[in-house]
């Protein structure tokens, strides 16, 4: 993709990688690779996971950091990974299906909305925006039940246990049983419907964000690099900047960064009622859980509004490092996965 450095008379130009897009990767190299990296990236970020989640379920309101130094005290440093095997094991078919849905929506609305007559620039904001939409409502078929059983042993002998008469569980495999039991498979779908209502949103929000991000912070680059060329280039000749691999990385990653808070802020009081949902268990009479209206209720009960944002601080900061590490490993992956590796720069 090229990009004009400033105005569209301007000789100078800075040209950026091309899109790499479904058709020309190597599907299995794709996917063994990407479970791979990405099973390495959530290893680097769960913890994050876990203090939000603690902090969403918590009656009272403490600090991320304060909540970090009362669980290493009181259950040690495993316990900022308490159901990390399972989501481990949920995340490789749910990357999977996400990658997928991804790259494929991706490249079939993009190439249908420039049929259609819309510019190049707002085409491929609709298919981010619906790649992101389609690819998370795919993945929540697997992340739905993975959240329930992960997130209830996260919150296994919390210190401000919500719910202190809740059912113990040994292991992901026993809470899987003892769910699927009590609740049946509506109990592995709690907040299925509230999953979808957060995530799918959020993520066409990220996909189209980060695609207009990427577009904004290289526009500014290349107005830089267009006033430096101008002032080296007495001749007045056509000039070319190509950005080096550090330089593309470094604008994925702040793109990401940005698309990512955007996010999490937008979308923290759904995270925040679809924790609740799916970590606590049912009514007395055992026959159903709180409903959203409900689960509202209590949230601004106990705390206000601002209870619905909860873990704000943690999961802005997981998800600004998710969306970075993520998307360049992502385009990374991508290079490492086509076909044909050559032009892959115009």
């Amino acid at each position: 993709m090229n990009l004009g450095a400033a105005e569209e008379e301007s000789p100078q130009e800075i040209h950026i990688p091309a899109e790499i897009d479904w058709q020309m990767l190597d599907k299995s190299k794709f996917f063994f690779l990407g479970a791979a990296l990405f099973s390495g990236v959530s290893a680097s970020l769960y913890p994050m996971v876990v203090l939000k989640t603690r902090q969403q379920v918590a009656h009272s309101q403490l600090s991320c950091i304060r909540t970090a130094f009362h669980l290493v005290r009181h259950e040690g440093f495993r316990a900022l990974y308490r159901g990390f095997g399972t989501s481990l094991m949920g995340t490789i078919p749910a990357r999977a299906l996400y990658m997928g849905a991804l790259e494929f929506t991706k490249s079939y609305v993009g190439t249908a909305t420039v049929r259609v007559g819309f510019p190049e620039a707002t085409a491929a904001t609709i298919a981010n925006a619906a790649a992101g939409l389609s690819a998370a409502m795919a993945a929540q078929l697997v992340w739905t039940p993975v959240d329930v059983v992960s997130q209830r042993l996260m919150v296994q002998t919390h210190f401000n246990n919500p719910n202190p008469s809740s059912t113990r569980y040994i292991n992901g495999v026993d809470a899987f049983r003892k769910i699927l039991n009590a609740d049946g498979i509506r109990g592995l779908y709690r907040g299925f419907g509230i999953s979808i209502l957060t995530y799918a949103p959020s993520n066409a929000v990220w996909w189209a964000s980060y695609y207009v991000a990427q577009r904004l912070v290289w526009g500014g680059i290349g107005c830089y690099y267009s006033k430096k060329l101008d002032e080296g280039n007495e001749n007045g000749g056509s000039i070319v900047y190509r950005p080096d691999s550090k330089t593309v990385i470094a604008v994925q990653g702040a793109s990401a960064a940005m698309a990512g808070s955007i996010s999490a802020l937008i979308t923290m009081p759904l995270d925040t009622i679809k924790t609740r949902l799916q970590v606590l268990d049912g009514d007395e009479n055992g026959r159903r859980g709180p409903t959203i209206g409900q689960t509202l209720r209590n949230l601004v009960r106990e705390g206000g509004w601002t209870a619905c944002y909860r873990g704000l601080a943690p999961r802005c900061a997981s998800m600004s490092m998710s969306a970075t590490t993520m998307i360049t490993t992502y385009e990374f992956l991508k290079r490492l996965s086509t076909k044909n590796r050559e032009g892959l720069t115009s």
